[in-house]
């Protein structure tokens, strides 16, 4: 492969809310920043089915709520060799009391032991998100955009209709 031809990867991406409106994010190893649960399709995967799968694994949640598309977008990841994620963001509710949890993988796949610590958020945090995660923040139902920044536009892949 030619080291100037990007590799394309899907991702699932979510913005898991609970009744206050916080956004579920963790610190999670080897990532700096805040991060929503999120991973890369698997083989023959759609992008709701790697979102659950996806929830459930680096959260320990197994039940999600009214789940929707918010956009899908590809997103350059700028090393060498060049990486291209083309990342499908949901919003999916949940019921949980919990303010913060540690959550260790236990699957036996790639993550297994990493520890996930999950707490909940504003969606208007300053806090810096890993990776752009917080890219469609601004789409969460009830969200307020912030002053001066423009609408949320996101580039369609065939797969957004998922």
């Amino acid at each position: 492969m030619n080291q100037s031809t990007p590799t394309y990867v899907g991702k699932a991406c979510a913005y898991v809310t609970r009744s206050t409106g916080e956004v579920l994010v963790f610190e999670g190893p080897g990532h700096d920043g805040l991060q929503i649960p999120k991973g890369t399709l698997e083989s023959g995967e759609r992008p709701r089915e790697a979102l659950f799968r996806e929830v459930r694994e680096e959260t320990g949640l197994a039940t999600l709520a009214d789940v929707s598309h918010l956009a899908s977008d590809v997103w350059t990841r700028r090393r060498d060799p060049p990486k291209r994620y083309v990342r499908h963001f949901f919003h999916a509710t949940v019921h949980e009391p919990r303010d913060a949890w540690t959550h260790v993988v236990r699957d036996g796949g790639a993550e297994h032991g990493a520890a996930f610590d999950l707490r909940w958020v504003d969606p208007a945090t300053d806090e810096q998100f890993a990776l752009d995660l917080d890219d469609y923040l601004r789409a969460l139902p009830d969200a307020v955009p912030e002053a001066g920044n423009a609408d949320v536009t996101a580039t369609p892949t065939p797969a957004a209709t998922d």
